[in-house]
């Protein structure tokens, strides 16, 4: 979309036909569709899928995740006007992206969530396009797992989390979001050996095989080793990265419904995910965006930022 298209009576969300350039309308106005992509159910010809999933039914504690699709979209307005930082390449010009709106459940028959997100999802697979969903609570990233596996085979995982989500649950029937990886393990959609948690900083009994890169060691030894060690364990493997938003310190990313302190912080989150350009990420989420915890929007911000960090990464070797 020019510049001078934005003085006209548009909405890019639903009126721009090319599903490829910047967008310069008002950050302040219109519908907040994610980086201001086209609304749109067709897939034909889209390169890479922008999808919500509001589920919130699976938390520990602080519920509200439900409403984190919507505040990551309205603040990846003010994103839509420039390329990326730093990445020395504009995926939105480069690549047919659109924002897939939100997956339609009922709230009410919470048994049959889980089978609805992974047809989803694969619905969007089987149609040619990659995925980056917008979360809602971690569990949703066990049924969207199942959906990669069938295509990918057992998926190399990159964690960003202060949780490992391994605490032991033999109920592949529950729905619980502190349990997803360790189901997603025993299910075999995760190769553990070529998988790596960072920014960890809770106790775990078993990890199951996860590779860890705990908050701790990332302080320690800085972003660059971080994304060093990271891509060292995943190697060239289809990878999915799913960046709870937890994983960053209560100080940037207060809205979300575990916080715990420690944590990584935004420039080392932004230095890492930079330093993994290369692999070969096939799809990722960002989850626990819980906007009635967060006054300031500031949590919001950080989900938006990384999920144009994800679609980054998305189309780095794509475009070579």
């Amino acid at each position: 979309m020019a510049l001078e298209d934005a003085k006209t009576e548009v909405d890019v969300a639903f009126s721009r036909e090319a599903r490829r350039g910047l967008a310069f309308e008002n950050a302040f106005g219109g519908a907040t569709s994610f980086l201001r992509r086209r609304y749109s159910k067709d897939l034909a010809g889209v390169d890479l899928c922008i999808t919500g999933v509001p589920f919130d039914q699976a938390v520990t504690h602080r519920p509200g995740t439900r409403f984190g699709p919507r505040a990551i979209r309205e603040a990846s307005t003010l994103q839509a006007f420039d390329p990326p930082y730093g990445w020395g390449y504009d995926p939105l010009s480069e690549f047919a992206v659109v924002d897939h709106g939100d997956m339609a459940f009922d709230y009410a028959d919470t048994g049959s969530f889980p089978t609805l997100v992974e047809a989803h999802i694969a619905r969007i697979l089987e149609a040619g396009p990659g995925v980056i969903t917008l979360g809602g609570d971690h569990f949703i990233t066990l049924p969207i797992l199942r959906a990669f596996a069938a295509k990918y085979g057992p998926m190399s995982v990159i964690q960003f989390d202060a949780h490992s989500d391994l605490w032991a649950d033999d109920d592949m029937g529950r729905i619980d979001h502190g349990t997803f990886m360790y189901k997603a393990v025993k299910l075999g959609l995760v190769d553990p050996a070529r998988s790596v948690q960072v920014g960890i900083r809770t106790e775990c009994p078993d990890y199951l095989g996860m590779n860890v890169i705990d908050a701790a060691e990332a302080h320690r030894i800085g972003p660059a080793a971080v994304a060093e060690k990271v891509r060292s364990i995943v190697g060239d493997a289809p990878t999915y990265l799913t960046f709870d938003i937890d994983g960053l310190d209560p100080a940037f990313a207060p809205g979300t419904g575990t916080p715990v302190w420690g944590g990584l912080s935004s420039w080392q989150v932004a230095a890492v995910m930079r330093g993994l350009a290369g692999i070969n990420l096939v799809g990722g989420d960002v989850v626990e965006v819980s906007p009635p915890y967060d006054t300031t929007g500031a949590t919001a911000i950080a989900g938006a930022h990384v999920a144009t960090e994800l679609i980054c990464l998305w189309g780095w070797t794509r475009r070579r």
